[in-house]
């Protein structure tokens, strides 16, 4: 099925993977007066380019849409916070950085990463276009810059004397859909010894352990280390360095610097090579992706009719919008959950998306003792288990959807 070009390398003839069909915005939570109108709902379908084999969906929503108001606060994860807090206490040591340095982050949310620095006495800069989230992180400590980074707001910054020694940019690639000037932006506020630090969610995770709810609006590409080292090498940087993570189901960390400031060590080449091997780029490697999801789903709402047929209530965890993108996939509404239980008081008292499930807090669990828990935020599960041990010593169970189905 021919899509639109290719948005990395400007290809016609995009081929599709998997079409999920009309749904909405995954984090657009509801309140109950939304229900009197009607719900915005697009197209999503996921598509390789088979020049480049950037992975990407073949519809754009208007980013003002999806990020100017935001319900995601990264500092809600504990495991992220640390996760952060270890990179940056990383790159502070072997980087040299200082109160003559400057760590700029794009998309850098509540400030969650950024305070590790602030805190350690190195100058920070945060960009996020989400106000309600930068005002959250200015009254941390953290100045932030309320809009969206783009090539011009790089010009401006360079121009001002704001260039890094290291820019972050985690979660946010892949939202972008001017990938390429995107990543020239990033260029043009890095210090000619600086580094790019890009984590983003990896593609053969996404196919391999079947985390087709990642593929949302605001997700608009998938990466490889292929088809991301041809981005970064089309727009003046070059990886050096990459690394794999557990985080978000499966990420990649790649660290970028001007093309010929250093060679690309041998994690880039071996991925690289490996990539290759699986037939990442071959069609015949997202071929049974669609058939996949579909038995899951099958599979998924057999087992919740199930235990709703034996007079089980089943609750959810984790109003995310993966969470989101799995119940409207599988038509798994009301009738099914009860309630999603969530730690953010941004999202308590809401509606989940196209479903209208209604969002509480977590003690909810203990407090009405569903027998079940669909754990929508799986890429959490350790996490979340543990917070939840009174749930589970009460008998509670949690249902873990991917990568396969299972009752713990």
């Amino acid at each position: 099925m021919n899509q639109a070009a290719c948005r990395g390398c400007g290809r016609s003839g995009l081929e599709v993977v998997l079409d999920l069909g009309e749904m909405p915005l995954a984090n657009a939570i509801l309140t109950e007066a939304d229900l009197a109108r009607p719900e915005p709902r697009y197209p999503l379908a996921l598509a390789y380019c088979p020049a480049c084999w950037l992975v990407q969906i073949t519809e754009t929503v208007a980013p003002d849409l999806l990020f100017r108001e935001y319900t995601y606060f990264s500092s809600v994860s504990d495991a992220f916070v640390e996760h952060s807090r270890r990179i940056a206490e990383r790159l502070i040591g072997q980087r040299g950085l200082g109160s003559d340095s400057l760590v700029v982050e794009l998309a850098s949310n509540d400030g969650y990463l950024l305070q590790h620095y602030a805190r350690a006495g190195v100058p920070v800069l945060g960009i996020d276009p989400a106000r309600n989230v930068a005002e959250v992180a200015t009254a941390r400590g953290v100045p932030t810059l309320a809009e969206f980074f783009t090539r011009d707001l790089a010009d401006e910054l360079a121009r001002s004397g704001r260039v890094a020694d290291v820019v972050h940019a985690n979660n946010v690639i892949a939202h972008v859909p001017d990938l390429n000037g995107f990543v020239a932006g990033m260029a043009r506020i890095l210090k000619p010894a600086g580094v790019a630090v890009i984590e983003t969610p990896y593609l053969r995770e996404l196919v391999e352990r079947l985390e087709f709810d990642t593929i949302y609006h605001e997700h608009i590409f998938y990466h490889s280390l292929t088809a991301l080292s041809r981005v970064f090498e089309r727009n003046g940087l070059s990886i050096v360095d990459v690394e794999r993570l557990a985080v978000h189901g499966g990420s990649l960390r790649v660290f970028a610097m001007h093309s010929g400031a250093e060679d690309p060590g041998e994690a880039v080449g071996e991925l690289l090579a490996e990539e290759t091997a699986v037939g990442l780029c071959s069609p015949e490697y997202y071929a049974t992706f669609a058939g996949r999801v579909e038995a899951l789903g099958r599979e998924l709402r057999s087992m919740l009719v199930s235990l709703r047929s034996q007079g089980h209530t089943v609750a959810a965890y984790g109003a995310a919008a993966k969470g989101a993108v799995l119940l409207n996939a599988f038509n798994i509404g009301p009738d099914l959950i009860s309630f999603v239980a969530d730690r953010s008081p941004h999202k308590q008292g809401h509606l989940m998306p196209g479903v209208h499930i209604p969002i509480v807090g977590p003690d909810q669990l203990v407090a009405r003792k569903p027998e079940e828990c669909l754990l929508l935020t799986w890429n959490f599960a350790d996490e979340i288990l543990a917070q939840q041990a009174e749930y589970r010593r009460l008998g509670g169970r949690f249902i873990i959807p991917v990568p396969k189905l299972t009752l713990v």
